[in-house]
C-alpha cells in the first residue's frame, strides 16, 4: 500500500505533526528522509527491511554501494542515507565543543566519532596555538600511510599559514587496532624533527582504534618511568 493510501494517521509527516518526532519508529523517520517507495513497497516498508537487515549503527558504516544493494535504494536515496549519518557525526562532535587539546585523551574524543568507521587510513593534523587552543584541521592524506608521501613542507606550510604554534599528529587504524607500526614512527620521527627545525612543536601523535588510542607522547613517558624505576632497583 502506498503512503498516500494510508490513513492519515498512519503516514509518518501526518503522524509527526500530530504526536511529536520522539513518538516515531526509526522506520518512520528514515521513510521522511528517504520520501518515496517503489511499486512493490512504500518507503515505510523500504526503511524497516534496510533497518531490519543492518540495525542502525552498520546502517551508518555503509558505503553507497552496498546501500544501493538493498531493493528500492538507488544512488539518490544512499546518498540521503550518508549525508544523514554524516550530520551527525558532526553535531555530535561540535556539541562536545572541545577548544583546548590538552590530553591525548581530550584529542581521542574529539576525533573518535570521525575516524572510528573509517575504512582507510586518513593522516590529520591538528593546529593549535601556544595554549594548545584548537585552530583547525588539516587531513593530509587518505589511504594507505606511506612515510615517503607525507611532505613535512605541507604540514607546516598549513601550521605557519594560521600561525599555529603547535600541532598534534592524528590517524586511524581501519582494523581497529591503536597499536604504531613500524612505518607510524617513522613518519612521526621526521615530522617531529622538521618541526624542531623550524620552532614548531608536535606534541603528540596519536592513533585511533575502534574505542581507544595510542600515544606518542603517553607512550614515551611510561618507557622512560619504567627505565628510571630500572636504574634505581640496580642501584640500590
Amino acid at each position: 500500500m502506498k503512503i498516500k493510501e494510508l490513513p492519515k494517521d498512519s503516514r509518518p509527516r501526518e503522524r509527526l505533526f500530530k504526536f511529536g518526532i520522539e513518538n516515531l519508529t526509526e522506520a518512520e523517520l528514515l521513510a521522511i528522509i528517504l520520501e518515496t517507495g517503489t511499486k512493490k513497497e512504500n518507503v515505510i516498508e523500504i526503511s524497516s527491511r534496510l533497518i531490519n537487515k543492518y540495525g542502525l549503527n552498520k546502517i551508518s558504516e555503509c558505503s553507497l554501494k552496498e546501500l544501493q544493494e538493498i531493493e528500492g535504494i538507488g544512488f539518490a536515496k544512499a546518498c540521503k542515507i550518508q549525508v544523514l549519518f554524516e550530520l551527525n557525526k558532526r553535531y555530535l562532535r561540535s556539541k562536545s565543543q572541545i577548544t583546548y587539546l590538552s590530553s591525548a585523551k581530550k584529542v581521542f574524543e574529539f576525533m573518535h566519532e570521525k575516524l572510528r568507521n573509517e575504512k582507510q587510513e586518513s593522516f590529520i593534523v591538528l593546529l593549535l596555538n601556544n595554549k594548545n587552543g584548537f585552530i583547525k584541521e588539516e587531513t593530509i592524506t587518505k589511504g594507505i600511510l606511506n612515510a615517503s608521501i607525507i611532505e613535512p613542507r605541507e604540514i607546516f606550510k598549513s601550521a605557519i599559514k594560521n600561525s599555529a604554534a603547535r600541532i598534534i599528529l592524528v590517524h586511524n587504524h581501519p582494523s581497529g587496532d591503536s597499536n604504531p607500526s613500524e612505518e607510524d614512527l617513522n613518519v612521526n620521527g621526521r615530522i617531529t624533527e622538521a618541526g624542531e627545525l623550524i620552532g614548531i612543536t608536535v606534541l603528540d601523535h596519536i592513533i585511533i582504534g575502534n574505542g581507544h588510542y595510542w600515544s606518542q607522547k603517553e607512550d614515551d613517558c611510561f618507557r622512560k618511568n619504567m627505565n628510571d624505576a630500572l636504574q634505581k632497583s640496580l642501584k640500590e
